[in-house]
C-alpha cells in the first residue's frame, strides 16, 4: 500500500490448483486492518464507466470464504475502466485460472499511476487518483523450464479482450518501467511471447 496515494502499489500471490467454489460477495468494504488515512474514503461504486477493479481477483481466492470476502476490501480495489476490467484485464485473470490447474503459478502485478490528471475523477469522492495502467507477470515452471508472460494494460476503454496481445511486454520492460525486481531467470526476462497463452479447451473458468 501507498498511504499517500491511498491505494495498492503491487500484489503477489501463488495460484495453485483450483479446489474451491466459495461465492464472491456483491458488497465492497473498507479494510478494517489498514489505517483510514492509508485507504480510500468510501467503498461506494465509482461511476463514470469505471469499475471497482480487483488487483487480485476474487475467483483466485475461492478456496477460502474469508479470503474471497477480503478480495472486496478497497485495499484490493482501484478504478479500472469498465471495458478494461471486463476485457483485457479479465482475460489475464482467466489465463491464470486455467493454467493454475496445470502448474502452480507465481503472479506479481501492480499499478502504474502515471501523471494524467484528466481521468482523476474520484479524488473528491474516494480520495484516490486513477492509475494510467496496470501490469502483471505470470511465472510457471522451474529451472530450465521456467516461463514467464507479462503485460502492461492501459487503464483505457480501448483495453478490450481482443487487444490483450498488443499489451505483451518482456519482464525486462516491467522492471524498467516499475523499478521492481521480478524473480525470473535471466533467460526468461528477455522473451516476449508472440501471443498470450491460449485458454485450454474445456477449461473451467469458474
Amino acid at each position: 500500500m501507498d498511504c499517500e496515494k491511498r491505494g495498492a502499489v503491487k500484489f503477489r500471490y501463488n495460484a495453485q490448483h483450483d479446489t474451491g467454489s466459495a461465492k464472491r460477495s456483491d458488497s465492497f468494504y473498507l479494510d478494517p486492518n489498514v489505517p483510514a488515512e492509508c485507504q480510500q474514503t468510501t467503498a461506494k461504486a465509482y461511476g463514470n464507466n469505471y469499475d471497482r477493479g480487483h488487483q487480485v481477483p476474487a475467483n483466485h481466492l475461492d478456496s477460502s470464504e474469508v479470503a474471497i470476502k477480503q478480495s472486496n476490501f478497497m485495499t484490493n480495489v482501484l478504478p479500472q475502466a469498465a471495458n478494461m476490467n471486463r476485457g483485457a484485464w479479465l482475460l489475464t485473470e482467466e489465463i491464470i485460472e486455467c493454467y493454475r490447474d496445470i502448474d502452480e503459478l507465481l503472479v506479481i502485478g501492480g499499478v502504474i499511476w502515471g501523471n494524467n490528471p484528466a481521468d482523476d475523477y474520484f479524488v473528491q469522492s474516494h480520495g484516490v487518483k486513477t492509475p494510467d495502467a496496470y501490469w502483471k507477470v505470470v511465472i510457471r515452471g522451474t529451472g530450465q523450464d521456467e516461463r514467464a508472460i507479462a503485460w502492461i494494460v492501459p487503464n483505457s476503454p480501448d483495453a478490450k479482450r481482443a487487444n490483450l496481445d498488443s499489451y505483451l511486454v518482456t519482464v525486462d520492460e516491467i522492471e524498467r518501467v516499475t523499478g521492481e525486481k521480478i524473480p525470473v531467470a535471466d533467460y526468461a526476462k528477455h522473451d516476449k511471447p508472440s501471443a498470450s497463452w491460449l485458454i485450454p479447451r474445456g477449461c473451467d473458468k469458474s
